[in-house]
């Protein structure tokens, strides 16, 4: 049976997630820590650190910030801004922008900075796709991957040497650049927290033509030229309470633009407008370890006392893990056809990577699904269904 957090509807099942003696998750204790943080000494710590960044002639850009056009970088750049910084904007084109995401691409134009956009090979990244999908169960293994590497490419080609993340997913600290000693953004680190998903770059070549030339997009710069330009970076979420729903408000103020209702397989409407296969990856999360999009939302609003553990848990049920039939309204068959797959070949691989100890199955074994090819977990609470 799946244990859940007492405090919050995370199942065990996350990976890196503790439930202590007393039923409540790791991510809730950290968060109940925020209580006894000095923020206004993080803010005054991070003003001293971008200072020390700050192109000072004017000769080069004092910072980059990785955008997606999403809620997160739009608020990265606002506060960026409000900070006096002058930043170069990267992004990492998603492996199929919708319309809602490249307009918000255009709104973080408007805030009054200078952009760069790298468009990896099509051709290529649709393989990727399709490997990244078939080995390990993630659609989103290229997309991952360059998000990290795109802007740490940029870092080194235009001698920026501070680039400036998001929210901190460890918590523990705000980042190399922090670090007293050793703060460049090493290969080593990088790997860390971007996160390969268990395949390597090297792994692609030789695989559906793939060649060398084809992972340069993908491949982190050498040490001795992170070393060279002295490239560092630190994550926002350390020095500012980091919260999506706050950051959200404050990027509509900017011209952000929501979505016309709750996207499919969450409970909101303001995240993952971008990326039309966001639904595949959030799918087979939901396969893998019995959780996904909707729960991620519910447990941080419920942290927050914004919802009660209970409507967590309702919205859970309603929203969580549904068959991706859509995503921000493209079908799945027209997702799916840049990969040259059709909907019974993807539904054999989600068999294939469905974690069969989380749903219920037949007396002969076999996943039992809903007439829309939704799954039933075992339970959804800390009692038997």
């Amino acid at each position: 049976m799946l244990r859940y957090c007492k405090s919050c509807v995370m199942p065990e099942t996350k990976p890196d997630l503790h439930i202590d003696e007393q039923g409540v998750c790791s991510a809730c204790r950290s968060y109940a820590q925020r209580a006894v943080i000095d923020w206004d000494k993080r803010r005054s710590e991070l003003g001293e650190l971008v200072d020390r960044y700050r192109s000072h002639d004017a000769s080069r850009w004092d910072c980059i910030v990785p955008v997606s056009g999403g809620k997160d970088s739009t608020y990265q750049v606002i506060r960026i801004l409000q900070l006096g910084m002058n930043p170069l904007c990267v992004t990492a084109t998603t492996c199929d922008l919708s319309e809602i995401g490249r307009k918000n691409i255009q709104n973080i134009k408007n805030l009054g900075v200078d952009y760069v956009e790298f468009s990896p090979n099509p051709v290529v990244r649709r393989k990727l796709n399709r490997i990244g999908l078939m080995q390990v169960g993630d659609i989103s293994w290229p997309e991952h991957v360059a998000i990290f590497t795109i802007p740490v490419r940029a870092a080194v080609q235009y001698r920026v040497p501070l680039i400036i993340w998001g929210e901190n997913s460890q918590n523990e600290y705000g980042g190399p650049a922090a670090a007293s000693d050793n703060n460049v953004l090493s290969r080593r680190w990088l790997e860390e927290f971007g996160g390969l998903l268990g395949l390597r770059v090297s792994d692609m070549i030789g695989l559906e033509g793939i060649q060398r030339k084809d992972m340069i997009t993908y491949t982190y710069p050498d040490d001795d030229e992170l070393q060279r330009v002295g490239v560092t970076g630190l994550f926002l979420g350390y020095y500012l309470p980091w919260d999506g729903y706050s950051n959200a408000l404050l990027a509509q103020a900017h011209g952000f633009t929501t979505y016309e209702k709750t996207i499919e397989g969450s409970i909101v409407n303001y995240e993952n407008l971008d990326n039309h296969q966001t639904g595949i990856h959030d799918y087979f999360k939901f396969l893998k370890f019995g959780f996904g999009r909707a729960t991620d939302i519910a447990c941080l609003h419920a942290r927050r006392g914004r919802i009660t553990r209970q409507d967590a848990m309702d919205l859970v049920q309603i929203h969580d893990g549904k068959f991706p039939w859509t995503y921000l309204g493209k079908s799945l068959e027209d997702i799916l056809s840049p990969l040259e797959m059709t909907i019974d070949e993807f539904i054999k691989i989600c068999d294939r990577f469905t974690n069969k100890k989380l749903f219920q199955l037949d007396a002969r074994g076999k996943l039992i699904k809903d007439r829309h090819g939704n799954l039933t977990k075992i339970n959804n609470d800390n009692v038997a269904e």
